[in-house]
């Protein structure tokens, strides 16, 4: 584990960038939330893009103390680019050098060549990236909307942790076979296509989507027919009641032929991304999500909802199982087809291609090595949380406890995660092309000062969330899942995610500066670091704690596990830079946020439990609560905040003024 990481083959001894660098292309990182939460909520097909559009142009304009002029400078300076050939140098003098160069990631170039006017190469960026944040935060919105009918309309007892079970199998199962490959070693191979080839590409990407379509047909038939292995692999409890056990599988059969069209959308939508189209593989999984409204609804309007229903595991009629199970497919149908209007837009024709040898697939794929082990290490750890969970949900509901299991773990998570999602990831997406040229160069000093304005920019929305969960978990809950009964147990379940947020966050940008240098070992000696944790604590707690406690238990494990893994991974990059990681200033930052949030949480805490109390945890009870602790939650943290004088928080508060003025 301590071993040279990979990144320093691409500098000299003295630090010197013009070194060689290796032929391995960065890799994304293949997680978001460990995948209980659909396909159409994972990042991970999209985490990578605008890594290294422009790493082979020099740094330009060095930090500012102001977070947000930093990140709307690196967009505007390079501007008069976007028309200039790239300058030739010792990484990119011909077809001989290609493999020295890191892995260039889409570029807006084939959008202007279709005759489209072009705002630039930083205009092209800043557009691209608000058409993928605004798709994300739909598609994250509905996908809200979607889990809280699902809870509605299952419960979350033996029926719903079933049905969870079987969801999350094709993203577990399309993960663990052909899904990180595609993302970090197969996508740059497209785009190199694209540029070399005579065709522009098109027939290695046709060759790949004929690839993968074989490859998951495949999959797909055996996953249907092992369904009843597959359940018992995932959840040991539930395989063994007959009930039980039999809905899962039937749920399962279902869901799993979504393997399929899970590829088709992610390679139909990467070869849209190297072609400079970015919107559709952001706004098409809303499709998905509409559908499954639409489904669940519709199962709602029929059977009523969980809490009046009481339908289970052995009253679920069969006509009721197969409008979930085809709902849910097609959902995924229609999300993966409607990239084919897009493909035709971009003027790519679909051809099936069986040629696949002597066209450097094979070799493709031997460069996944890391990132396949990464994800089995993440996979590793989500297993065991899911056999947990759903005993303990089990058990607890057994005891009249409903509500305490798998499918509570994973809504709760679903929640806890958007903040990081959205505004995590927003911030990275627009520091990444800077910060990835300033790794290219061997610029330490300009790689510290992004990380640490990452850090930092995050965190003034970060750290106030997730205290904020701690006050606001229930009534959220309560609010959103209260007509399932399991509103309440969900509500700490949150809680106990809550801080846990700020680690998760953290851990995400500093593997941005291990993939920014190339380096993809040490991201997955770290994802081991936490997947082993995480099991481990989960453990303890389902060995430990009361049935109804022991998956809250697990939710802070969660946490725990990448407190760890930040320590881990923060000492590992401080030795890389030579321990210049502007560690003080980050931590002060995080320290005063904190410190203004905690009085927040008081104040809102104490606010909501007086309402709840006195109106109890109904619809009225639950969004008086709601709205009346975020507002005190925000008056307090701010007021607290500018008290503290964070520099950050004035720099957010600058952008967001001169957004709403544009």
């Amino acid at each position: 584990m301590n071993a040279p990481y990979d990144g320093d083959r691409g500098r000299g001894a003295s630090g010197d960038p013009t070194g060689p660098v290796p032929p391995t292309p960065p890799s994304p990182e293949p997680q978001g939330p460990p995948h209980h939460v659909p396909y159409s909520d994972s990042d991970t097909a999209t985490l990578f893009l605008g890594l290294n559009g422009l790493m082979t142009q020099a740094a330009g304009a060095r930090s500012e103390s102001d977070a947000f002029a930093h990140l709307y400078r690196d967009q505007r300076h390079y501007e008069p680019q976007q028309s200039a050939p790239v300058p030739p140098g010792p990484a990119a003098a011909g077809p001989d050098a290609v493999p020295q160069q890191p892995a260039p990631a889409p570029e807006p170039a084939p959008v202007a060549a279709a005759g489209k006017p072009s705002g630039g190469r930083g205009g092209g960026l800043f557009k691209s990236s608000a058409v993928m944040a605004a798709g994300t935060m739909v598609s994250r919105l509905t996908g809200f909307v979607r889990s809280a009918l699902i809870v509605a309309a299952l419960g979350g007892a033996v029926l719903g942790d079933s049905w969870q079970v079987a969801y999350q199998l094709p993203t577990m199962i399309f993960i663990l076979t052909i899904g990180g490959g595609l993302n970090s070693v197969f996508v740059p191979q497209l785009v190199r296509a694209m540029k070399e080839d005579d065709d522009g590409g098109e027939a290695y990407a046709n060759r790949l989507l004929t690839l993968v379509m074989v490859v998951l047909g495949v999959l797909t038939i055996l996953s249907v027919v092992a369904a009843p292995l597959l359940v018992k692999l995932v959840s040991f409890d539930i395989s063994r009641d007959p009930a039980a056990n039999e809905v899962a599988v039937a749920f399962t059969r279902y869901c799993v032929p979504t393997i399929f069209f899970m590829g088709l959308h992610v390679v139909m939508g990467q070869i849209l991304n190297a072609r400079g189209r970015f919107g559709a593989m952001m706004w098409t999984p809303v499709l998905n999500n509409i559908v499954m409204i639409a489904t669940f609804g519709l199962f709602i309007w029929v059977y009523g909802t969980a809490e009046t229903s009481h339908i289970g595991v052995t009253t679920i009629p069969d006509e009721g199982i197969r409008l979930l199970g085809i709902g849910t497919l097609l959902g995924l149908v229609v999300q993966a087809l409607a990239m084919i209007p897009y493909l035709r837009d971009a003027d790519f024709r679909l051809r099936p291609r069986f040629d696949w040898r002597g066209h450097g697939l094979g070799k493709a794929a031997k460069l996944a090595k890391w990132t396949v082990l990464f994800v089995l290490a993440n996979q590793a750890g989500v297993l065991v949380v899911t056999q947990l969970s759903t005993w303990a949900g089990n058990t607890a509901n057994d005891q009249g406890h409903p509500g305490t299991g798998f499918i509570s773990y994973a809504s709760a998570q679903l929640i806890w995660n958007m903040p990081q999602a959205i505004i995590t990831v927003s911030v990275m997406a627009a520091l990444l092309p800077r910060l990835a040229r300033s790794a290219h160069d061997g610029d330490t000093g300009a790689v510290r000062d992004d990380i640490s304005q990452g850090l930092r920019t995050s965190a003034v929305a970060i750290v106030p969330i997730s205290f904020g969960f701690l006050s606001l978990g229930i009534p959220l809950c309560t609010l959103v899942y209260g007509s399932s009964g399991a509103g309440i147990p969900m509500g700490y379940m949150l809680m106990a995610f809550g801080v846990g947020l700020i680690p998760f966050s953290v851990q995400y940008v500093v593997l941005r500066a291990f993939y920014a240098y190339e380096d993809t070992r040490t991201p997955f000696y770290n994802t081991v670091i936490v997947a082993a944790v995480n099991a481990a604590a989960s453990g303890l707690c389902f060995l430990v704690l009361p049935a109804r406690w022991a998956v809250v238990g697990m939710a802070a494990s969660y946490g725990l596990a990448y407190i760890i893994g930040v320590g881990v991974a923060w000492r590992r990059l401080s030795r890389r830079m030579d321990g210049d990681l502007d560690t003080a200033h980050v931590v002060r930052t995080y320290a005063r946020l904190a410190g203004a949030s905690i009085p927040a949480t008081i104040v809102s805490g104490a606010a909501v439990y007086g309402i709840m109390q006195t109106l109890g945890s109904g619809f009225l009870g639950s969004i008086t609560a709601l709205i009346a602790g975020i507002a005190a939650l925000l008056a307090v943290f701010y007021v607290a905040a500018r008290k503290m004088r964070i520099q950050e928080l004035n720099a957010l508060v600058g952008m967001v003024r001169s957004k709403l003025g544009r």
